[in-house]
């Protein structure tokens, strides 16, 4: 099967397989023409913020802290410079699940908008690593052309300096994904130490250099047909209203090239002649293939919605070029709803969309609920394990207590634990005067309350915990006594 052949299948069995494998099993690889055009031109200036911003964010910081680090290993989370611990796992709990369902949401209107614009491996694919191969190979027919001819000075040296620049790109990405993992600061040590010092650190840059450089060099679009989940919940996500990169077959059929049109219009062919009805009237699209030929996943948008397509608008750029030159109105593909195109009505708010945002606003209310009860100090104050209540002169009883503070900040925090009720006294077996930034801190006291005081087996106790004169936080833990 000739590449040509691969990439354009038939109407009747487009939806039987991949336009990126053979019949064969094996891999026809996708030399896409280069795109030009209105939405191309908006998507590189999205493109460029979106690279500004990746390339930039591990040395931005707020207030000295960094803006984003999700430090796995080590259990470090920072997010738009604010710290988030372990005891806040509830916190990104709703923020995920609110992100998610904003995901989904976004999907069921506008499709997948997001894969075509802001999804890290169309940005870095299409607008980098793509741009580099057209530079040093040329657009699609000098590719294919160099990719056929013989292994010669010319075609030894494009194909190394292409891959080579890749790789070195791929480095240099792989660093700065490094770097929002485990800090500007930890990478700058690997860096600049000797490699035998950081074994794990070399070894983490090598791997991750080479998943990236496999993936932009070798497997491109099949990250996104195999790898990435987002195109397999697409499916399920999208109905009649959504809307999409879409074709307007109403207006493009019956196709034809204009050479057979201008034979039919001459009473030189028929419509039979072309395999079309004989009261077929010519639609818009002149069979000219240009949708197909600058589409990176190597589909044809004619054939309706597909898995593959990431609504990367180059189809539509190069439709208009087309639309421009033969004096026809743009828009013959374009972003559309399947109702827009069909009954010619639009319709956004649906009852999935209203479930959607109904579920979405309470997930973000609780969200931002949390996250205005969230206190920069978290104080655990549990009874000392293994032990009972002790049994003091004057009808006194008393409790030991281990007490954890959480410092959550990137200052070092004042702190004083008093206790409210009832009013009992409180003796320090290891005092916390402060905490350090983004640490924590244990010690011990003793709990006294008479007799008379007690409420039973349990009693309860309540503290206030003061950073200077403010009181931050209230926290209850229970006080065991003798049965009355």
């Amino acid at each position: 099967m000739s590449q040509e052949q691969g990439r354009q299948i038939g109407k009747e069995e487009f939806r039987d397989r991949l336009a990126t494998v053979s019949e064969t099993g094996g891999r026809n690889w996708i030399h896409a023409k280069k795109p030009k055009g209105r939405f191309y031109n908006a998507r590189s200036i999205v493109a460029m913020f979106l690279l500004a911003f990746f390339f930039s964010g591990p040395f931005i910081t707020i207030n000295g802290n960094p803006l984003l680090l999700i430090n796995i290993l080590e259990r470090k989370f920072v997010i738009f410079g604010v710290a988030f611990w372990p005891q806040d796992l509830h916190l990104l709990v709703f923020g995920m699940l609110s992100f998610i369902v904003f995901i989904v949401l976004f999907t069921t209107i506008f499709g997948r908008l997001f894969c075509g614009w802001a999804c890290p491996q169309t940005i870095f694919l299409e607008m980098v690593f793509r741009r580099i191969e057209y530079w040093i190979e040329g657009d699609s027919a000098s590719q294919i052309r160099l990719k056929k001819a013989p292994w010669n000075a010319e075609k030894i040296f494009k194909k190394g300096s292409k891959h080579a620049i890749f790789y070195a790109l791929a480095f240099i990405i792989s660093n700065l994904f490094l770097a929002y993992i485990i800090g500007k600061d930890q990478l700058f040590e690997i860096v600049t130490d000797p490699p035998s010092e950081h074994p794990s650190g070399l070894a983490a840059m090598i791997i991750f250099s080479g998943v990236f450089y496999g993936v932009f060099a070798f497997m491109r679009e099949q990250v996104c047909h195999f790898v990435c989940p987002y195109g397999r919940m697409q499916s399920v996500m999208l109905d009649n209203n959504s809307i999409n990169v879409m074709y307007d077959y109403k207006r493009g059929e019956h196709r034809a090239k204009i050479a057979d049109r201008n034979k039919v219009i001459a009473g030189k062919a028929t419509f039979a002649d072309l395999g079309l009805p004989s009261s077929a009237d010519f639609g818009d699209c002149i069979e000219c293939s240009q949708c197909v030929k600058v589409c990176p996943m190597g589909i044809d948008i004619r054939n309706g919605t597909q898995l593959e397509c990431v609504h990367c608008t180059a189809c539509i750029d190069a439709c208009d070029a087309v639309m421009d030159k033969i004096d026809k109105p743009r828009g013959l593909i374009r972003y559309a709803s399947e109702n827009s195109i069909r009954n010619e009505t639009k319709k956004i708010l649906t009852p999935r969309v209203a479930g959607y945002s109904g579920v979405l606003v309470v997930l973000l209310t609780v969200f931002i609920t949390l996250m205005s009860m969230r206190t920069d100090l978290e104080t655990t104050i549990l009874r000392q394990p293994g032990t009972l209540y002790q049994e003091l002169p004057n009808d006194i009883y008393s409790n030991i207590y281990e007490i954890k503070v959480i410092n959550k900040t990137f200052d070092t925090q004042d702190y004083e634990l008093r206790l409210i009720a009832p009013a009992g006294e409180m003796v320090s077996l290891g005092n916390i005067d402060s905490i350090e930034p983004q640490n924590l801190a244990e010690g011990r006291f003793l709990i006294k309350l008479k007799k008379n005081q007690l409420t039973g087996l349990q009693t309860t106790l309540t503290f206030g915990v003061y950073s200077g004169n403010e009181q931050i936080e209230t926290v209850t833990s229970g006080f065991i006594g003798p049965a009355k």
